[in-house]
């Protein structure tokens, strides 16, 4: 029981858990859509969830309270992680920002561009053009932690920060293009919390439950409001305060220490497991040549590896950015094309774009296959180039 204990102990720790855990929470809900246990599948997704206080209530299915109550947790986190970096971390300077900003800017312009080729004929498809645009965090880190030591501690670095911007890039295009009618109502509600916890932040107090209540009732205004509920994680976040005092951690580093394991372990595979099911029963290899398919497919794998490789080419021959300290080309190329593993942040943004089934199932197939093929190449090409360095130390990574 011991050496068991420290088996999961030992998995758990590893950098590559949380994609592992990922992979197979997008293995089963294939397995289960596509076995005589789809209807059970469809029928837990679809069961509706009740919350009521007095007149007001949310009732929701189980998918929705996923995509819009889970994933604001993970918004959440996510609006923490690009703060600290950004205040004091590796995007805290013009210089070690410009690198993975322009590349990431390239990684959305032209995915977004390969998409919107392809479906530019049907105007309900061409909605979907930012699904290829964003990057799965979790997934990529944890393919690059499978090859070890030999990964360069500037390379894990700059795919981390590429990632983030890449995360900031997809909340604004969220809060831009994917809210429906907007309640006055509700958004100034929200804007008195939003008010509310900036004061917090001013006057000082770094207990965590206040953030914590306003927080929820933000979300539940926001949910209300017409704009996405997610964007509500992001914005509580931003109020959360990040100094600290000299014994202790921050509140804001507090929080994302305390959420990073349920993220990693319970939000995410929770997410692909309500969202990678898809019946693939009928499905020839003529259904991923149509267009959203094939435009999230080649959006993600060609498109990513195209524009985060050659705008961070071109930012660094006109002298904006400069190449990572002991990090080659190739191994900059192998971390573009690990940026097309869309995945989870793809298969959310295709949910904002359509809700009919068989768009749904189009966006999946070519988010699963653009994710797998360039994870696959990504990991085979590093292991490739990585195989004669010398291990790194760990020390200038330890904690992401």
């Amino acid at each position: 029981m011991r050496r068991i204990a420290r088996g999961f102990i030992a998995f758990f720790d590893h950098a590559a858990a949380g994609g592992i855990v990922l992979l197979v929470a997008a293995a089963l809900a294939l397995a289960l859509d596509n076995s005589p246990l789809s209807g059970l599948y469809d029928q837990l997704l679809s069961t509706h969830l009740t919350i009521k206080l007095g007149d007001l209530g949310l009732d929701k299915p189980l998918l929705l309270w996923i995509n819009d109550g889970l994933m604001a947790i993970f918004f959440f986190l996510a609006g923490l992680e690009i703060k600290r970096e950004i205040v004091v971390g590796r995007l805290s300077s013009v210089q070690a920002a410009s690198l993975p900003a322009i590349a990431a800017l390239g990684g959305m312009v032209v995915p977004a561009a390969i998409y919107a080729y392809f479906t530019m004929a049907d105007p309900v498809a061409l909605q979907g053009w930012a699904i290829p645009a964003a990057t799965d965090i979790a997934f990529a880190l944890g393919v690059l932690a499978l090859l070890g030591d030999r990964v360069p501690n500037a390379l894990k670095i700059f795919l981390l920060a590429l990632a983030i911007l890449d995360d900031l890039g997809a909340i604004i295009v969220i809060a831009l293009f994917y809210t429906s009618d907007l309640s006055g109502v509700a958004l100034i509600g929200a804007g008195i919390g939003l008010a509310a916890l900036i004061v917090l932040n001013r006057l000082g107090v770094r207990q965590l439950s206040p953030y914590v209540v306003i927080g929820i009732a933000i979300w539940v205004l926001v949910l209300k409001s017409g704009v996405h509920a997610t964007l509500a994680g992001v914005i509580v976040a931003l109020t959360i305060p990040l100094d600290a005092d000299e014994d202790e951690d921050s509140p804001l580093e507090r929080a994302e220490h305390a959420l990073h394991p349920w993220i990693a372990f319970g939000v995410m595979p929770i997410f692909a497991f309500a969202n990678a099911g898809v019946s693939l029963s009928g499905i020839e290899f003529a259904d991923l040549l149509q267009p959203i398919p094939l435009g999230v497919a080649l959006g993600l794998f060609v498109g990513k590896q195209v524009g985060v490789f050659g705008f961070m080419a071109l930012a660094v021959a006109l002298g904006l950015a400069r190449r990572p300290d002991g990090v080659r080309w190739v191994e900059l190329y192998g971390a573009s094309i690990l940026a097309g593993i869309g995945f989870t942040m793809s298969l959310f943004i295709g949910m904002l774009a359509f809700s009919d089934p068989e768009h749904a199932a189009a966006v999946r197939i070519g988010v699963l296959a653009g994710s797998l093929v360039s994870a696959v190449l990504g990991y085979l090409l590093l292991r490739v180039v990585l195989g004669r360095r010398e291990p790194e130390p760990k020390e200038a990574f330890e904690g992401h």
